[in-house]
C-alpha cells in the first residue's frame, strides 16, 4: 500500500463513528464524581487547586472505562495515586530544563514500556505522563504541589468510592463476555446448518476465558450465573461442528442430515435463549419448538455411530448451559480437568513480579514495545523543546498530544493524529469562543463538568467524538483557573498539530512494521496447529497417559497464534509497505487452509476416547510424522519457502499398505483431511511465491 493511501485510509479509520450501545448511568456517576471533587476543592482551597483534582477525577473516571476485567475502583485508585505522584515529582523538577526533560524522558518511556503489561496498563501509564505535562504548571510552591498531589489522589478515591456505593451492572463486563460467547455459539449452530464446513471464529470464546479469571475477592461475590458457563461453551463447539461435519459426520444428504438441521437450530435458539439470559442476569426463556425437537426420541433412531453419540453429547451440554444460566450449575471444568473454583487472576501485589518479567521480555532488540518506547520518549522531549521554545506559551500541549496519540502500532498512532488535531480544533475554538463570551468561573466549572460527561458517554463511538469534548473540557477547566484563552486558542491548535506531526514523523523514521512479520507469524501458527493435531492424535494411540489437559493446553495455545496471525494480517493491510513474499490473497487462501486444519483436529478432539478405550497404534505414527512435518512447514515459512508434507504421506502410505488388521477408519479419515489442509496451504503459499 502506497503512503498516500496508508494515510487516507488511517485518517477515515480516526474519523470512523460507530453506534455503540451507550451506558449513561456510568457516564453520570463519573461525571457526578468530577463535579463532587471540583466543588470541594473549590471551596476548600480555591479554583486553581481543583482544576488539579479536576484532572486526577477525570483521569481515574477515563482508567475505569478502560478494557479491562479488574475491578473498576481498583483502575480509579491506581491511576488516581500514580497521577499524584508523576505530578508531585514532575513540579519538584520543572523550574530545571534539562532535569525535568530528563524526568520527562524517564516517565515516559516507562509508560511505553507499560505496553508491555496490556493496553489498559499502557493506556493509564501514557494519560498521567500527558496530564502531569499540564498539572506541573498549577502549584506555585512545594506545599502547594503537595496540595495538588494530594486533591488528585482525592479525586481518584473519589471515583473509587462512587463505583462501590453506586454500582451499575456489577459485573456487567463478565456478563457481555460470556453472553456474546454464546451468543457466538449460537450463531455457529444456525450456519451450520447451511454450510456444514462454516469457519468459527474463537475470539468470543479466547475473550469469555480472559473474563473468567477473577481475582480471590472477586471469586467470593461472583453471580452462580457466570460460574461454568464457559467451559460448557468451549465443549460445544466440538460437538456442534463434529455433529455438522459430512466428511466425519452425517451424510451430506438424507433424513439424518434433516434431522441434524432441527437439532441445529434449536440448540442455537436455546443458546440465544441462555445468552439473553445471562447478559441481563434475567431466568432462561427457553422455546417449546427447541426443547421438543432436542428431547424427541426420534434422535435415537435416526442417528447411529458417532453422530448419535454427538447429539446425545449436545443434549446433554445446553442443559448444562441452562442450568447454569438459571444459577444453578456449579461445573466449571472441561472433561477429565480438576474441580477448581475459578480461574485466578493475580492482585495488584502479584501482578508487580509478572509485569516485570513482561517488560524484560520486552526489552530485546526487533520488540514492538521497546521501539514505541523509543519512539515516543524522543517525541515528547522534542516536543517539550520545541514548544517551549516557541513564543507561543503552553508549550506542553504539543509533546501532550504526541504522548496521547501515540501507539505501537502503525494505524493507530496516525488515525488517532488526525483524530486528535480535527476534534481539537472544534474542541478549542467551541470552549474558547464559550469561554471568552462567559468568563464567569462558576461557567466554566459546570461546562467542564458537561464536557466530561459528555466524553464518557460518546468515547467509545469515536475517537475524534472524544477528542472534541476532551479538549474542551481542559479549556473550560485552565479557563477556571484564570488562563487568558481569548488569546491562546490558535496556539493550542498549532501545538497540537505539531505535536501530531511529531508523532506521524517518528513513526516514519523508525517504524515497527508488522508486514515483514507476517511470515514468522503465520510460522507459529503453523507449528502450534501441528502440536494440537499431534496431541490429539496421542490420546487415541495411548489414552489412558494422555490427560485431557494437554489437548486443552495445545488448543489454547494454537488460538492465541491464531489471534496473532490475525491482528497482525489486519495491521498490516494498512501499513504502507510492500508485502516481502506474502500477498494478500495468498495470506488469506493460507489462513482459510490453516483454520480448516485445526477444526479437523477440533472434530477428531469431540470423539477422544475414554481413558479404558482400545489403544490406536497408528495414530501414534501420524502423531510423530505431523510434529516434524509442521515444525519443518514453519521453518520452511519463515524461510520463504513452499513446505513439504512428505512425512505425513509418507506415515499414511505405510499404514495403507502394511500387513495385518486394517487402521482405525476414523483416525485415519481425519488424518487424510488433515494433510489436504496442509496441501491447501502449501498451495496457497506457492502462487504468493510465484508473485514474490
Amino acid at each position: 500500500m502506497s503512503w498516500l493511501r496508508a494515510l487516507k485510509e488511517t485518517a477515515r479509520s480516526g474519523l470512523t463513528i460507530e453506534r455503540r450501545r451507550l451506558e449513561p448511568l456510568v457516564a453520570l456517576r463519573g461525571a457526578a464524581g468530577l463535579a463532587l471533587v471540583i466543588g470541594i476543592s473549590f471551596l476548600l482551597f480555591g479554583p486553581v487547586t481543583a482544576v488539579g483534582s479536576a484532572f486526577g477525577a477525570f483521569q481515574a473516571a477515563i482508567a475505569t472505562f478502560q478494557r479491562s476485567w479488574r475491578p473498576r475502583p481498583v483502575l480509579a485508585l491506581v491511576s488516581g495515586a500514580s497521577l499524584a505522584v508523576s505530578t508531585f515529582v514532575g513540579y519538584l523538577t520543572v523550574t530545571h530544563t534539562v532535569l525535568f526533560l530528563a524526568l520527562l524522558v524517564l516517565w515516559t518511556f516507562a509508560a511505553g514500556m507499560a505496553w508491555a503489561a496490556g493496553p489498559t496498563g499502557g493506556i493509564i501509564a501514557g494519560s498521567n505522563v500527558a496530564i502531569m505535562l499540564v498539572t506541573v504548571t498549577l502549584p506555585t510552591s512545594v506545599a502547594d504541589a503537595a496540595l495538588h498531589a494530594l486533591t488528585i489522589a482525592f479525586g481518584g478515591l473519589v471515583q473509587a468510592a462512587l463505583i462501590v456505593l453506586f454500582p451499575v451492572r456489577r459485573w456487567g463486563a463478565q456478563r457481555d463476555a460470556l453472553a456474546d460467547a454464546l451468543a457466538a455459539e449460537a450463531d455457529y449452530a444456525r450456519r451450520l446448518r447451511d454450510d456444514p464446513v462454516a469457519p468459527f471464529d474463537p475470539v468470543p470464546l479466547m475473550t469469555a476465558r480472559s473474563a473468567a479469571a477473577v481475582t480471590p475477592r472477586q471469586a467470593r461475590n461472583r453471580p452462580a450465573d457466570l460460574h461454568g458457563a464457559r467451559g460448557v461453551a468451549e465443549r460445544l463447539r466440538p460437538v456442534l461442528a463434529s455433529l455438522a461435519d459430512p466428511a466425519l459426520g452425517v451424510p451430506a444428504e438424507g433424513p439424518e442430515r434433516y434431522w441434524v438441521w432441527e437439532i441445529l437450530g434449536s440448540a442455537g435458539s436455546l443458546l440465544d435463549s441462555a445468552s439473553r439470559a445471562v447478559r441481563h442476569g434475567d431466568p432462561v426463556q427457553l422455546e417449546e419448538t427447541a426443547l421438543s425437537v432436542l428431547k424427541s426420541p426420534d434422535t435415537d433412531v435416526i442417528l447411529t455411530g458417532p453422530p448419535r453419540r454427538a447429539a446425545d453429547r449436545l443434549v446433554s451440554l445446553l442443559a448444562d448451559v441452562v442450568e447454569i444460566a438459571e444459577g444453578t450449575g456449579t461445573d466449571d471444568r472441561t472433561p477429565g480437568e480438576p474441580l477448581v473454583p475459578h480461574r485466578r487472576r493475580p492482585t495488584l501485589l502479584k501482578l508487580v513480579p509478572v509485569v516485570y518479567r513482561s517488560v524484560r521480555r520486552e526489552m530485546r532488540r526487533g520488540s514492538m514495545i521497546l521501539r514505541h518506547a523509543e519512539r515516543v520518549t524522543a517525541v515528547a522531549a522534542a516536543g517539550y523543546v520545541i514548544g517551549t521554545a516557541l513564543p507561543l506559551g503552553h508549550g506542553y500541549w504539543a509533546p501532550m498530544t504526541a504522548v496521547m496519540v501515540m501507539r505501537p502500532e502503525f494505524t493507530q498512532t496516525y488515525s488517532r493524529s488526525v483524530a486528535r488535531f480535527l476534534g481539537t480544533v472544534v474542541g478549542v475554538a467551541v470552549a474558547g469562543a464559550v469561554v471568552q463570551a462567559a468568563p464567569a468561573v462558576g461557567v466554566s466549572a459546570l461546562l467542564a463538568v458537561v464536557s466530561a460527561g459528555l466524553m464518557y458517554l460518546l468515547m467509545r463511538t469515536g475517537y475524534a467524538v472524544g477528542q472534541v469534548c476532551a479538549s474542551a473540557y481542559v479549556v473550560f477547566l485552565l479557563g477556571m483557573a484564570g488562563d487568558d484563552w481569548s488569546q491562546n486558542v490558535v496556539e493550542r491548535v498549532v501545538l497540537t498539530l505539531l505535536g501530531g506531526l511529531l508523532a506521524m514523523l517518528a513513526y516514519a523514521v523508525y517504524p515497527a512494521w508488522e508486514t515483514p512479520r507476517l511470515r514468522d507469524r503465520l510460522a507459529g501458527w503453523v507449528t502450534t496447529d501441528g502440536r494440537y493435531a499431534a496431541t490429539v492424535l496421542d490420546r487415541y494411540a495411548d489414552p489412558s497417559s494422555r490427560s485431557l489437559d494437554e489437548v486443552r493446553a495445545a488448543l489454547l495455545t494454537t488460538r492465541e497464534a491464531r489471534m496473532v496471525w490475525q491482528e497482525a494480517l489486519e495491521r498490516a493491510q494498512l501499513e504502507p509497505v510492500r508485502h516481502r513474499g506474502i500477498s494478500r490473497t495468498s495470506a488469506a487462501d493460507a489462513q482459510d487452509a490453516l483454520a480448516q486444519f485445526g477444526r479437523v483436529a477440533m472434530l477428531m478432539e469431540a470423539h477422544l476416547p475414554a481413558a479404558s478405550a482400545t489403544p490406536v497404534p497408528e495414530a501414534a505414527e501420524l502423531s510423530d510424522a505431523l510434529r516434524l512435518a509442521t515444525e519443518e512447514g514453519a521453518k520452511a515459512v519463515r524461510e520463504r519457502r513452499v513446505p513439504d508434507w512428505e512425512p505425513v504421506r509418507a506415515a499414511l502410505a505405510r499404514q495403507a499398505g502394511a500387513q495385518g488388521p486394517p487402521p482405525d477408519s476414523f483416525v485415519r479419515n481425519g488424518a487424510i483431511l488433515l494433510l489436504r489442509a496442509l496441501e491447501d496451504f502449501s498451495r496457497a503459499l506457492e502462487i504468493s511465491s510465484g508473485r514474490a
